[in-house]
C-alpha cells in the first residue's frame, strides 16, 4: 500500500504540472472505486482552477478556487499517470488541463476520491480524529509519552493507530523502530523517555529519506512520471527475515506477526 512518502511524492509530482492550471475537462469512467464517486464531482470541478496541492496523512489534496478540495486515497495499487501514452482500462478518474492529462489508475480499486469543502477539511470525519503529522512540529516525545502512558499494547501497533500519529504505515514504522533501537513488541507504556527521544527523529529521518528517494516501489506503486522510487534499497529490516543485521552486531532479522501484519526487527539491537 502506498504510504506517506509515496503520497507526498505523488502530490509533488502532480503539483509540477497541475498547480495554477484550470481543469478544462473531468471524467469518471466508472461509478465507484472502493467508494462511490461524489455525484457532483465532475460538475463541481470542471472549469475550476487548481490553487494548490497538499497531503494529510496518506491522503492527497487538490485544492480549487471554488472552495472545494478533491481528496484522493491511492488504496493498495493506485497511482496517478501524467500524459499517459495509451489509455488504461483501470484509469477510473481523469483530469485534463490545457496542456496535460492526469489519470488516476487503480487496478484493484481500493482507492477512492471525495470532494470536500476546503474550509471543512479539519472536521471531515477521516481527518477530525487524526493525530499529528509525523513531519510536523506537533509530533514530539512528549506527545508520544502522553499517548503511550499506561498502554500495554505493542508500540508498533500504537504507532500505526492514526489517532496517535497520522500517516505512519507498516514499512516506515518497522524502519523507524529499528533506527531508534526499540523492539516493536514492547509495551508502549514501557518505552522510556530516552527511547522516545530517539524515536521521533528516527521517524522523521526515515520518512524524509524515502521522500527524497521517491518512495518505496513495492508491487504496483510508481511515481506520476512513471519512475520507480528506490527507498526499498535502503531497507534495514523490512522484508529481510533471516538476513544479517546491517549494524554488524551479529543479529539476524526476525519476522513476527502483529495485528495481522508482518513486522521485521533485530532481536539483538532492538530492546
Amino acid at each position: 500500500m502506498p504510504e506517506l512518502p509515496e503520497v507526498e511524492t505523488t502530490v509533488r509530482g502532480l503539483a509540477r504540472f497541475l498547480e495554477g492550471q484550470r481543469i478544462v475537462r473531468a471524467a469518471v469512467n466508472r461509478p465507484d472505486m472502493r467508494r462511490a464517486f461524489p455525484v457532483d464531482l465532475v460538475q463541481a470541478i470542471t472549469g475550476a482552477r487548481v490553487t494548490g496541492l497538499g497531503r494529510r496523512a496518506k491522503y492527497g489534496l487538490i485544492h480549487t478556487d471554488r472552495a472545494r478540495t478533491i481528496v484522493f486515497h491511492l488504496g493498495m495499487s493506485g497511482r496517478w499517470r501524467i500524459d499517459p501514452d495509451t489509455p488504461d482500462r483501470h484509469d477510473h478518474f481523469i483530469l485534463e488541463t490545457a496542456d496535460h492529462r492526469f489519470a488516476l489508475c487503480d487496478p484493484r480499486r481500493f482507492g477512492w476520491v471525495d470532494l470536500v469543502d476546503t474550509d471543512a477539511l479539519d472536521t471531515w470525519p477521516a481527518f477530525a480524529i487524526m493525530g499529528p503529522e509525523p513531519l510536523g512540529a506537533d509530533l514530539t516525545p512528549e506527545h508520544l509519552h502522553r499517548a503511550f502512558r499506561g498502554r500495554k499494547q505493542a508500540v508498533k501497533l500504537l504507532l500505526l493507530d492514526q489517532r496517535v500519529v497520522a500517516g505512519l504505515g507498516n514499512i516506515y514504522v518497522c524502519e523507524a523502530l529499528f533506527r531508534a533501537g526499540i523492539r516493536p513488541d514492547r509495551s508502549a507504556g514501557a518505552v522510556s523517555r530516552p527511547a522516545l527521544a530517539r524515536l521521533v527523529p528516527a521517524i522523521r529521518e526515515v520518512l524524509l529519506q524515502s521522500i527524497e528517494d521517491g518512495g518505496s516501489s513495492l508491487r504496483d506503486y510508481a511515481r506520476p512520471d512513471g519512475e520507480l522510487g528506490y527507498f526499498a534499497t535502503r531497507f534495514e529490516v523490512y522484508g529481510r527475515e533471516g538476513e544479517a543485521c546491517k549494524r554488524g552486531d551479529g543479529g539476524t532479522i526476525k519476522r513476527i506477526v502483529q495485528g495481522g501484519r508482518s513486522t521485521w526487527y533485530c532481536p539483538k539491537c532492538q530492546r
